[in-house]
C-alpha cells in the first residue's frame, strides 16, 4: 500500500469510529448540563441526533428531576421547518433560523454541524464555577467550546464561545457570536437604549413580533454613540421594579456589536449577541482558536430592580476596576478655561480646588504639542509633550504645585487619535485608519490611530508609560476617544498580507493589549473612560477603569434621566457626576443629582455667591458620610422620572439600617402634582423602626419636615414617605436611620 492510500485508509477508519461514537450517542440517555446559579437555571440537554438544545431558562426547580420533563412539554422544534433550540446554531445545514456561527472551511464547503462531546465543571471558589461544553463538527472537526462562568451568590452568568480550526487549512468565520439562548413565553418586551451626542441612553421598549429585531454599532470606535450593548428583556408582560420576569443582558466588548432577537413559526424568541460580522469576515489558521467577548446576564423573576442589584454586585466584586475600592472627588479646569490657560493660570485653580475642598484637580484638553500647539480642537493630536508656552516647566512642575496647594493631580488624554495638522501625523501617515485613495474624513478634526499594528500599540503605551512614568504622583488619567472610524483600512494589515476584515475586531484587541500593558505598569492609577461622553461604557473597558463618562449633558435634569438608565447596567460608584454651570437650575439640585455616583466639580470656584461656596463646601461634607452608602449600597429606583412628575432613588445597607432617599422635580408644568401620594420605601426592613431626616439644605433654608416622629419600616415599605416636593422644592435628599 502507497503512502498515499495508506493516509486514505487512516482517514476512512477516523471517520468510522466518529460515526459510530456518534451512533453510540443517539442510542444513548440524553445528557442534562444544568448551568444554575443561587436561584436561577439554564439548562442544555443533548437529543437523539448529539446536537446540544436549551431547554429551560428562569427560576431554578426545586427538583432537578424535573428539568428532564421541561422539553416533553414544549414543541421546541418542527424537522420539517428546521426552527430548533440549539444552544450554538450553525448555519448550512439543517438550520433555518438566524445562525450564531457562520463558516466558510477550507475547501470552501459554507455548512457546519456541530454535535456534543463533552462537558466539564470546574470551580474558581464557593462561589465562582465554570461550566464548559465542548461541541464539534463530525466531519470537518471544527471545535466549538461554550462556557458558562457562574456567579452563583449574584445569579450573574458571564457566557463566551471558542471556536478552534482543527482543519489541515484556514477556514473563515463569517459570523461568529458569543452566546444563542433560546426562550419560551407568551410574549417578549424588548428595553434597548438610542442616543447620540449628548442624548445618551434613552430607553425604547418594543413588543417583539415574528421577524429579527436587531441592534448594532457598526462605528469601529466611540461604538456605544446610538446603540448601547445593553437591554432589558420582560417575558410574558413588561415588567417593573418589582414585579415580572425580566434578563437584564450586556456584551462586553467595545467595538462594533450585534444583537439579533429572533421570534420564530413557534414563537420561541432566539437572543444571538456577539462582535458585528459586519466587514468583519475573520480567517482562523489551522491550530488556532478565537475566543469571543463575554456576553454578560441575570434573571429575576421580582422585576428589573432585583435584577439590576444583582448586576451591580457581581460587578464591583468581579469586573469594574477597582469595585470595591475609593473614589477621588474632582474639579476640573474645561469649563473654567477651556483652551485658554497657562501655568500660572492653572496654579490658582489648584487653590480653588482646595478652597472648595476637592481631593483632585483634573487639567483637559489643550495641555500639548508645540509644532502645532493645542490651542482649539484642530490640531495637536498625537504629540503628546507639554506645550512650552502654556506650560514651560512641564506636567512635572504642575504635580508638585498641586500637592503644594493641598489637592492630587490628574491629567486628560487622547491617545487613540491624531489629528492630520499634527507632527505624529507627518511622520507616520501608516499609522493611521484611512483608505488614501479616498478624501479623508474627519469626526472632531481627527483620525484614528491603528492599533492593528504593534509599533502603534507600542507608541500608545509609550505615551502613557512616559507620562506616568516621569510623573509618579500622577494621581488620575481621564482617557478620551471622541473619533468613530471612516474609511476603514490599515496599512499595516496590508503590508503583512493580512484581510482588511479583521480590522474591526483586532483595533479593539490591540486597545486591550495596550490596556494590559498600562494596568501592569501602573496598577493603582485611577481613570476614566470617556468617549465624546458614554460613547464607549462595557464590562470589557470596565477591567481597566475605575469609573466612567456618561455623557458630555451634564444638564441636571437631563441627568436624573441618564443616570436612571445607567443604573440598570452599571454601578454608580462607576458613574462620574460633575456639577457644571450648564442649567439654570440651581446649585442645590445640581449637586443633589452629582452626589447619586462619583461626583465630581466642572465650575469657577471664583465665580460662585458666598452661600454657593459655602453650600458646595458643606455639600462635599455631607457627601463624605454617605459616599460609602452611595457606593457600595444597594439601589432601589422608586419613582420613575418617565411615569411621573418627580423622580425618587434610594440606597440602603446591607443591614438595612442606614438609607439615603434622593427626590427630584422633573417637570416645572402648572398643572404638574408632585408626590400626591407617598412614595414607598421598598428596601427598608419592616420589622425595624427609621427616622427620616432631611439633609443637604442650602444656606438659610429649613426642612418642612418632621423629624421628630419614628417610623415603623412597615408603615414606610406599605404606605410611604412624601418628601413635600413643589416648585419650591425641587430637590429633597433625606437621610434615613434605623433607631
Amino acid at each position: 500500500m502507497n503512502l498515499r492510500s495508506h493516509s486514505h485508509s487512516r482517514l476512512l477508519l477516523t471517520l468510522s469510529v466518529w460515526l459510530l461514537a456518534v451512533l453510540s450517542l443517539s442510542a444513548a440517555a440524553p445528557v442534562f448540563i444544568p448551568v444554575e446559579t443561587a436561584h436561577n437555571a439554564l439548562l442544555l440537554q443533548t437529543d437523539k441526533d448529539g446536537r446540544l438544545l436549551m431547554t429551560y431558562f428562569g427560576t431554578k426547580l426545586n427538583h432537578s428531576a424535573d428539568y428532564g420533563q421541561v422539553s416533553a412539554q414544549t414543541n421546541y422544534h418542527d424537522s420539517d421547518t428546521g426552527f430548533f433550540n440549539h444552544a450554538y446554531t450553525p448555519a448550512g445545514t439543517w438550520n433555518l433560523v438566524e445562525p450564531a456561527l457562520s463558516i466558510t472551511h477550507a475547501d470552501g464547503n459554507v455548512s457546519t454541524e456541530l454535535r456534543y462531546v463533552s462537558h466539564t465543571t470546574e470551580a474558581t471558589d464557593a462561589n465562582v464555577k465554570t461550566v464548559s461544553v465542548l461541541l464539534s463538527d463530525p466531519v470537518y472537526k471544527t471545535e466549538v467550546t461554550l462556557y458558562f462562568k457562574i456567579y452563583a451568590k449574584e445569579d450573574v452568568v458571564e457566557q463566551w464561545s471558542v471556536i478552534r480550526n482543527n482543519e489541515k487549512g484556514t477556514l473563515t468565520m463569517g459570523k461568529y457570536a458569543s452566546a444563542n439562548l433560546t426562550f419560551t413565553a407568551k410574549n417578549y418586551y424588548l428595553t434597548h437604549f438610542h442616543g447620540a451626542w449628548a442624548q445618551e441612553m434613552k430607553p425604547e421598549q418594543t413588543l417583539l413580533t415574528h421577524g429579527i429585531k436587531t441592534i448594532d454599532s457598526k462605528l469601529g470606535t466611540r461604538a456605544n454613540l446610538y446603540e448601547h450593548p445593553v437591554f432589558v428583556l420582560a417575558f410574558d408582560k413588561p415588567a417593573t421594579e418589582t414585579e415580572g420576569k425580566v434578563m437584564l443582558g450586556t456584551l462586553a466588548w467595545s467595538g462594533n456589536f450585534k444583537m439579533d432577537f429572533e421570534v420564530d413559526a413557534y414563537h420561541q424568541l432566539r437572543v444571538i449577541p456577539g462582535i458585528n460580522p459586519f466587514q468583519s469576515e475573520y480567517p482562523l489558521a489551522s491550530g488556532k482558536e478565537f475566543k469571543t467577548p463575554s456576553f454578560i446576564y441575570t434573571f429575576s423573576d421580582k422585576g428589573t430592580g432585583e435584577a439590576s442589584r444583582q448586576l451591580h454586585r457581581w460587578a464591583r466584586d468581579y469586573r469594574l476596576y477597582d469595585g470595591n475600592g475609593t473614589r477621588l472627588t474632582l474639579l476640573n479646569n474645561w469649563e473654567a478655561t477651556y483652551f485658554n490657560f497657562d501655568q500660572e493660570k492653572l496654579v490658582k485653580l489648584f487653590a480653588d480646588g482646595k478652597k472648595l475642598g476637592v481631593d483632585l484637580f483634573l487639567l483637559d484638553d489643550g495641555w500639548f504639542a508645540n509644532k502645532y500647539p493645542r490651542n482649539d480642537d484642530k490640531a495637536g493630536l498625537g504629540d503628546w509633550e507639554p506645550n512650552a508656552k502654556k506650560l514651560p516647566d512641564g506636567v512635572s512642575y504642575l504635580v508638585k504645585e498641586a500637592g503644594k496647594a493641598g489637592v492630587k493631580f490628574g491629567i486628560w488624554v487622547e491617545p487613540e487619535m491624531v489629528n492630520p495638522k499634527s507632527e505624529l501625523y507627518e511622520k507616520h501617515p501608516d499609522w493611521v485608519i484611512r483608505q488614501t485613495e479616498r478624501p479623508e474624513h474627519y469626526f472632531r478634526n481627527q483620525l484614528v490611530l491603528d492599533l492593528t499594528n504593534p509599533q502603534v500599540q507600542d507608541y500608545v503605551f509609550g505615551v502613557m508609560d512616559n507620562l506616568l512614568g516621569k510623573n509618579p504622583e500622577l494621581s488620575f488619567i481621564k482617557w478620551d476617544c471622541n473619533s468613530v472610524i471612516y474609511n476603514a483600512q490599515s496599512a499595516y494589515l496590508q503590508k503583512t498580507k493580512q484581510k482588511q476584515s479583521q480590522l474591526y475586531v483586532d483595533y479593539v484587541r490591540g486597545l486591550y493589549k495596550v490596556l494590559d500593558r498600562v494596568r501592569a505598569a501602573y496598577p493603582k492609577v485611577p481613570m476614566m473612560l470617556c468617549s465624546g461622553g458614554g460613547g464607549r461604557v462595557d464590562y470589557e473597558a470596565l477591567k481597566y477603569f475605575t469609573e466612567y463618562w456618561p455623557s458630555d449633558n451634564t444638564d441636571p435634569l437631563e441627568r436624573v434621566y441618564i443616570q436612571w438608565n445607567y443604573s440598570y447596567f452599571y454601578p454608580v460608584i462607576a458613574s462620574c457626576n460633575h456639577i457644571t454651570d450648564w442649567s439654570k437650575v440651581g446649585l442645590k439640585y445640581r449637586t443633589d443629582v452629582a452626589m447619586m455616583g462619583k461626583m465630581g466639580y466642572d465650575i469657577v470656584v471664583s465665580h460662585l455667591s458666598e452661600n454657593d461656596l459655602k453650600f458646595s463646601q458643606q455639600a462635599l461634607k455631607v457627601y463624605d458620610s454617605l459616599k460609602e452608602l452611595v457606593w457600595r449600597g444597594d439601589l432601589y429606583r422608586l419613582a420613575s422620572p418617565y411615569e411621573n412628575a418627580y423622580a425618587s432613588s434610594m440606597f440602603v445597607n446591607d443591614a438595612k439600617t442606614k438609607a439615603v432617599m434622593f427626590n427630584y422635580v422633573v417637570t416645572n408644568r402648572f398643572d404638574a402634582t408632585y408626590t400626591p401620594t407617598p412614595i414607598r420605601l421598598t428596601g427598608l426592613d419592616a420589622t425595624k423602626n427609621y427616622r427620616i431626616k432631611e439633609i443637604n439644605l442650602y444656606p438659610g433654608t429649613s426642612s418642612s419636615l418632621n423629624t421628630s416622629t419614628v417610623f415603623s419600616g412597615d408603615f414606610l415599605v406599605k404606605n410611604g414617605y412624601n418628601p413635600d416636593l413643589s416648585l419650591q422644592r425641587t430637590s429633597v435628599v433625606l437621610e434615613i436611620t434605623a433607631e
